[in-house]
């Protein structure tokens, strides 16, 4: 389905009846995001959200992505998958070996299709330029803050159009955007991406770098934004493949180098000059769940804002999962398996990147197994495709497993594993925004072959695992005063190989001594893995303490073995200090609402139309926090 502005989209979705109106005024500063925290984290309410009275002229939607249904509405197919099979047909028709003429022929539709899905430079003004702002004013717009500590205001849902200026290669990225001016932002480039490449080949031409921010129109093009393409790839070929229909651009008025879709329900032109000195930006309550910190980006000047008569400003939240960007992960995941399977990995059978790991964090990939030493391979292969390579955690099994089962995938990659030989351990390139690592985005990596195992690759037989009957989880509290909290729910019920504990740390290797004594006991037989946490974790929640344990955890550094024989891996996923550990970097805290918002939205939430009294999540976290900034001072 095609939408021609967000108007449209918003129409789709009331017909749906997934968009709730509201008509009180919800102030953009902090308390759009507390309603929206609210409604995402509520499965049986989770609708999105129009906010008609914003103090602006325009109103402002959000979480209209932030389900599975309606990131299906938002690629018009009936369940996410759907697009793999057209993705799948198109790969296949065009792979086949053509032997003759006819069968060259035969192709002649299908390239037809790829040429009508090209995006094409139109004539005149288009829709986004409607209105011409007299004097451009970021001001004017609904922009949110979303968290008490971020640095200020921030464009969330900007497709940020950039050129390389020495090919004209087009590249649409999204970069939060800190607003410091009526007429200047923040340009949050990490080193990785395209964009940032282009700035530094302008900072070798000395040039100024156009750039254009799209925002609203067709739902696609913001998911076409966020999509991991190869450079060389227009994410409005991608955008023009998922709508069926191509994207009409027009050129931007002040930067007529770059060309923006003419439906887009705002465009914001400026320019970056390399040779300028960059902004302190940050810090922003970011998709991990923790505060990214302050850092230097370079500056963006507007030099026009255009706009849509009727327009409505797009914005999402991110934050403690799970939010809408999980689920537009989901749907990368999903498109993007075939070209994986089809170009680079063919063994694979299927992938699932589960919210609690935040995109890179935790990876699930089953494949077609025939050989010994497979794994590796597809762990290799893994770790060098494209955003793949920001992976930190890779779990692989074989088989008919259920990937979405995990309780069935955990009892069949356990029984698999031989701890000290079947986890693999390596580093490389990390994302930007993981502060475990030692240093800034070069980090450990750990892949758990949870295959079935050839003759070649057994050191020695797997026994089937069941937790002693002579274990018990008060004991260990009773006995270890710094243990807090033990979850052996995967063992005892499950016979899963694995338990969760919460540890207060007070000195140094105290994890590590921690974990060789409790390897030492008779009751602990068996087991395969122990995580780690911090004390201020709830170790009964699986979910919560699974997030904090994979964003608080470098692999390659915080792993350590029993000096036994039967080794027991353990992994360290607590915070780490200079103090304790000899941590040289900033350690950010988690995201959490402020009492004063939490307590304004519950007193506006009977005007808000959205049922009875949903509580804030942040009460959950409140007392995990350390301190109330952005970033835990080393007192904590």
């Amino acid at each position: 389905m095609v939408h021609k502005s967000l108007r449209s989209w918003i129409e789709t979705l009331e017909k749906a009846g997934e968009l709730v109106r509201i008509k009180t005024f919800v102030d953009p500063v902090l308390e759009i995001s507390e309603i929206t925290d609210r409604v995402s984290k509520t499965p049986d309410r989770n609708k999105a959200l129009l906010f008609e009275n914003t103090g602006t002229d325009f109103p402002v939607l959000i979480n209209s992505m932030g389900s599975e249904r309606r990131m299906c509405l938002a690629l018009g197919v009936d369940k996410l998958d759907d697009v793999i099979h057209d993705i799948e047909s198109i790969f296949k028709t065009l792979s086949a070996p053509k032997s003759g003429l006819l069968e060259k022929l035969a192709m002649l539709p299908q390239l037809g299709k790829f040429a009508s899905w090209m995006p094409k430079v139109v004539g005149g003004r288009g829709a986004c330029q409607e209105v011409v702002m007299s004097k451009p004013n970021l001001d004017l717009l609904p922009i949110l803050k979303c968290w008490p500590k971020d640095g200020g205001r921030f464009v969330t849902l900007p497709a940020i159009h950039t050129k390389d200026p020495n090919t004209g290669q087009r590249n649409i990225g999204m970069y939060r955007m800190q607003v410091f001016s009526p007429d200047m932002t923040g340009m949050h480039w990490h080193k990785h991406k395209v964009s940032a490449r282009h700035y530094n080949e302008y900072k070798k031409l000395n040039k100024r770098m156009p750039v254009a921010v799209a925002l609203g129109g067709d739902p696609i093009y913001t998911y076409a934004a966020t999509a991991p393409l190869p450079e060389n790839v227009d994410e409005y070929m991608l955008a023009g493949f998922l709508r069926k229909k191509r994207v009409d651009l027009v050129k931007c008025i002040t930067q007529p180098e770059i060309e923006v879709p003419a439906d887009a329900d705002f465009i914001i032109e400026g320019y970056v000059d390399p040779g300028e000195e960059m902004v302190w930006e940050g810090p922003f309550g970011d998709h991990t769940g923790y505060y990214s910190l302050p850092d230097w980006y370079p500056r963006f000047h507007v030099t026009a804002i255009t706009h849509r008569k009727d327009a409505v400003y797009p914005a999402t939240i991110v934050g403690i999962p799970p939010q809408e960007d999980a689920w537009l992960g989901k749907a990368t995941e999903r498109i993007f398996l075939t070209p994986i399977k089809m170009t680079m990995v063919p063994e694979i059978k299927d992938m699932n990147m589960p919210i609690e790991g935040v995109f890179h964090n935790l990876v699930i990939t089953t494949i077609n197994k025939e050989y010994a030493g497979q794994g590796q391979k597809v762990m290799n292969a893994m770790w060098g495709a494209g955003q793949m390579m920001f992976n930190k955690i890779l779990v692989l099994a074989d088989g008919n497993i259920d990937i979405n089962n995990y309780k069935e995938l955990a009892q069949y990659v356990f029984n698999n594993v031989n701890p000290a030989t079947d986890i693999y351990f390596s580093q490389g390139p990390m994302d930007v925004l993981d502060h475990s690592c030692s240093k800034l985005g070069f980090g450990g990596k750990m892949c758990i072959d949870g295959t079935r195992k050839w003759e070649e690759e057994m050191s020695e037989p797997l026994q089937p695992f069941s937790l002693s009957k002579d274990f018990s989880a008060e004991a260990l509290l009773s006995r270890f005063s710094e243990i807090t909290g033990i979850n052996d729910s995967l063992a005892r019920l499950w016979n899963i190989p694995v338990l969760f504990i919460s540890i207060k740390k007070e000195r140094t290797n105290q994890v590590h001594d921690v974990h060789e004594q409790l390897s030492a006991l008779p009751a602990l037989q068996g087991i395969k893995m122990i995580l780690y946490v911090e004390h201020t974790v709830d170790v009964s929640d699986i979910a919560d303490a699974l997030w904090r344990f994979c964003n608080n955890l470098d692999p390659k550094r915080d792993h350590f073995y029993n000096s036994g024989k039967a080794k027991i891996l353990g992994l360290d996923g607590t915070r780490k200090t200079k103090a304790l550990d000899g941590f040289d970097r900033p350690w950010p805290n988690i995201i959490v609402a402020d009492e004063s918002t939490i307590a304004s939205v519950d007193k506006k939430w009977p005007e808000l139309n959205l049922g009875p009294l949903i509580t804030s999540p942040s009460l959950k976290h409140q007392n995990q926090m350390y301190g109330e900034e952005a970033e835990v001072s080393e007192q904590f």
